[in-house]
């Protein structure tokens, strides 16, 4: 019998896991398929679920990475510590109960995808947005020893405001990891509002947004001569962690 998996998140229009996983099912010969549920609350996760009963596995994205723990039966260590999942498995309970377990995968995709460019001269970095995404990069780059400082577009506690980069906190934070929607497309004018005449050689910039292949982000960071890359590996690299941890 086919297995599905899926993605829950809205929208959905241009995401990428579909099309990697079908893909991959086909040239691995597993007999699965991999659907989109785009729906318009995380409530709507129990319609899911009971309208597909073959599903083994989902995929977490925006706006439901914070929002879907609360329905979770288990969460994972890494999953609970940054406060945000992006898959979910699920695990045969009592009496044949199918419980839902959650897991943080962007945590690896990111890790992995961003230390090949670290030199170890790099010592603290800016995260700009605070949600989901975010707290998965705040984790990677504790793991890799980098300081993360977030900033948010209004006060919170523990975070920067964009008007409060200075000189001398763009010089201190050499790496710059873009986790917002900004600059996504089809707004692909848009740009974080950070004070770019400051960037340098010196500095790295990565953005999570993949589409398009180089965000008015990257580009400003590029042609200041940063070096700049694109979360489209990331990505990969979270789904391959999202198959093993589903067959795990």
């Amino acid at each position: 019998m086919k297995k599905k998996y899926g993605l829950i998140g809205y929208p959905l229009e241009h995401s990428f896991s579909k099309d990697f996983f079908n893909r991959k099912f086909m040239s691995e010969n597993v007999d699965a398929e991999y659907l989109n549920f785009q729906i318009g609350s995380v409530r709507e996760l129990g319609n899911v679920l009971r309208e597909n009963p073959l599903l083994c596995g989902l995929n977490v994205t925006l706006p439901y990475k914070t929002q879907v723990m609360a329905l979770l039966d288990e969460l994972d260590g890494d999953a609970r510590t940054v406060g945000a999942v992006n898959v979910i498995k699920f695990v045969k309970g009592r009496f044949g109960r199918r419980k839902l377990k959650g897991y943080n995968s962007d945590i690896i995709g990111f890790r992995q995808s961003v230390a090949a460019l670290l030199d170890g001269s790099q010592r603290s970095a800016l995260v700009l947005g605070t949600g989901g995404a975010a707290k998965a990069v705040v984790r990677g780059l504790e793991q890799l020893g980098v300081t993360p400082l977030p900033v948010s577009r209004t006060k919170k506690e523990g975070c920067l405001t964009y008007g409060e980069l200075t000189p001398r906190i763009m010089e201190q934070n050499t790496v710059i990891v873009n986790t917002t929607p900004v600059g996504m497309y089809p707004n692909v004018g848009q740009r974080p509002d950070i004070p770019y005449d400051l960037l340098t050689p010196g500095h790295l910039l990565y953005d999570l947004l993949y589409n398009p292949d180089e965000t008015a982000f990257l580009r400003a960071g590029k042609e200041r001569g940063c070096t700049v890359k694109n979360g489209l590996e990331m990505l990969i690299l979270q789904a391959y962690e999202s198959w093993k941890i589903w067959n795990m």
